[in-house]
């Protein structure tokens, strides 16, 4: 897994990292693609078939071909043609330079993102395959990327998919102020700048275009489509309306369509926005509604019989459950479990170690491992330590505890954060808590909040002689703190100023 910087807040930072990430690809998946290409007897289709199993080979080659000097002016719509202009000998070399690595390699979250690529390739191919049985091609191969440019988003910052579950699908917040704390614009603007850096097929450019600049059809289609319970008016409503009418026979629809019911049935199918994507799905097909969510729930299972994981959630799953249940659920702040006799015991010794004169730490590296096994053994069970810089520009990760590897290869630029700026002008604690959550969130960093999607949260800035030198942030996993766990936190802090005072002597 790479590490992380901080995160890019601008449309050019964001296309310059997202477009350089090297998506991971399995070992089975290589090996598979490349027999298929190495064999003389396999058609174009046959190959296109064995790329399109491991959605990462599917991008490759169709970047590649719609970047070739040889590449004509649209964009290659389908594998079989990206194969064509490409070349096989071209798309062998490709292969043969990637680095396939096992399944456990590849982040949980990235997998169950192209999981529900191929959901959506499923249903797009159940539902629309035969209606448009001439561009069935097209029409899978739209389908499995138009979730692609999330895939490096996803890979590089595997964190952002928790955060972003948890705020849009578990609690509603609204998707726009979500993305614009984590990420510094919509998440919908991303996707089109670099679809269209990638040259993806045209379909699925048009999708993200009208998200984003022309959701009235969308608007004017669903008002119809609710009305799915009297279809005899519906197309007296169309027929009054040419446009949308015609709007609504484009093929690039059913791209946007079935990615719309694969992501919404990734959280339940009971939920409002996925009886809004199957009644536009029915009124485009023409099909009453349940009709339209029998199909829906067959496409589901055949997608789970070809894809489903042990690791990862397929939403089929949820067929067999209860009609109002969930799969993702908020995270309960219970309160931490009190600390074990043993770790009591480690606390001690840690503290006395940070409380120990003359400094018994030779260099910074030591005196912050043992502030980290400190924090852990007073209960907290994730923590970040920054450094701060002489000038206070600049605070960079030094100690993680629980956190993904990213995280310590972080730093941050307080001059964008009000908090940050505060913490670093004195010693202060700011304590979140859900009472106060959403007066702060919106002041700390994105990257920040994506390695503690909490509501439940500590930063507390240490100072040397006057001077902030150290931010500490920790969380007991989401929980609530108990009493107890504040005054340890508490004495802590006590500990870590004795230390920073004497480590400091010790160096003069």
């Amino acid at each position: 897994m790479p590490i992380s910087k901080p995160l890019p807040h601008t449309l050019s930072a964001w296309l310059k990292e997202l477009d350089g990430v090297r998506l991971p690809v399995s070992n089975d998946e290589h090996r598979r693609a490349l027999h298929r290409l190495r064999d003389n007897k396999s058609s174009l289709g046959e190959i296109a078939e064995s790329l399109q199993a491991s959605p990462t080979l599917a991008l490759l080659v169709i970047r590649a071909a719609n970047r070739s000097k040889s590449s004509l002016s649209d964009p290659a719509a389908n594998l079989e043609v990206a194969l064509s202009r490409l070349g096989l000998q071209t798309a062998e070399n490709l292969l043969n330079q990637l680095t396939p690595v096992s399944p456990e390699q590849i982040p949980r979250e990235l997998r169950q993102l192209q999981l529900l690529s191929r959901h959506a390739a499923q249903q797009a191919s159940g539902l629309f395959g035969a209606r448009l049985a001439r561009l069935w091609h097209d029409v899978h191969c739209s389908s499995l990327l138009f979730l692609a440019p999330l895939w490096p988003l996803i890979a590089s910052h595997p964190q952002l998919f928790n955060a972003w579950e948890q705020r849009v699908l578990v609690k509603g917040e609204p998707a726009g102020k979500v993305e614009r704390e984590l990420l510094g614009l919509p998440l919908l603007q991303i996707c089109l700048a670099l679809a269209e850096k990638w040259r993806l097929p045209e379909w699925v450019l048009l999708g993200y275009r009208l998200l984003l600049n022309d959701r009235r059809q969308l608007v004017k289609a669903l008002r119809i489509a609710r009305a799915h319970e009297q279809p005899a008016q519906q197309q007296p409503r169309l027929d009054d309306d040419p446009p949308l009418r015609r709007w609504l026979t484009l093929p690039s629809n059913c791209i946007l369509l079935a990615n719309g019911l694969a992501v919404s049935a990734h959280q339940a199918w009971s939920w409002p926005l996925m009886l809004r994507w199957q009644q536009l799905t029915g009124l485009y097909l023409q099909l009453n509604l349940g009709d339209l969510q029998q199909q829906v729930h067959q496409q589901a299972v055949n997608s789970a019989h070809k894809h489903c994981a042990a690791e990862l959630w397929h939403p089929a799953q949820a067929l067999l459950w209860p009609w109002h249940c969930r799969h993702l659920h908020a995270e309960q702040p219970l309160a931490a479990p009190a600390p074990l006799a043993t770790e009591v015991t480690a606390w001690r010794k840690h503290c006395a170690q940070l409380l120990s004169e003359p400094s018994p730490f030779a260099n910074v590296l030591q005196l912050t491992s043992c502030i980290r096994e400190a924090l852990q053994a007073c209960g907290m069970q994730r923590l970040l330590l920054l450094l701060a810089d002489r000038s206070h520009s600049r605070l960079v990760a030094q100690q993680t505890l629980g956190l993904p590897k990213e995280a310590s290869g972080l730093s941050l630029d307080p001059s964008h954060s009000k908090v940050l700026r505060q913490l670093l002008s004195k010693p202060a604690q700011l304590r979140l808590s859900p009472a106060n959550i959403a007066q702060y969130s919106a002041l700390l960093p994105g990257n920040l909040k994506s390695l503690f999607p909490s509501e439940q949260l500590i930063l507390r800035s240490i100072a040397n002689q006057e001077r902030v030198a150290m931010l500490l942030i920790v969380d007991q996993s989401g929980a609530a703190f108990s009493e107890a766990s504040l005054q340890a936190f508490g004495k802590t802090v006590q500990c870590i100023e004795r230390a920073l005072a004497s480590f400091a002597k010790r160096s003069r």
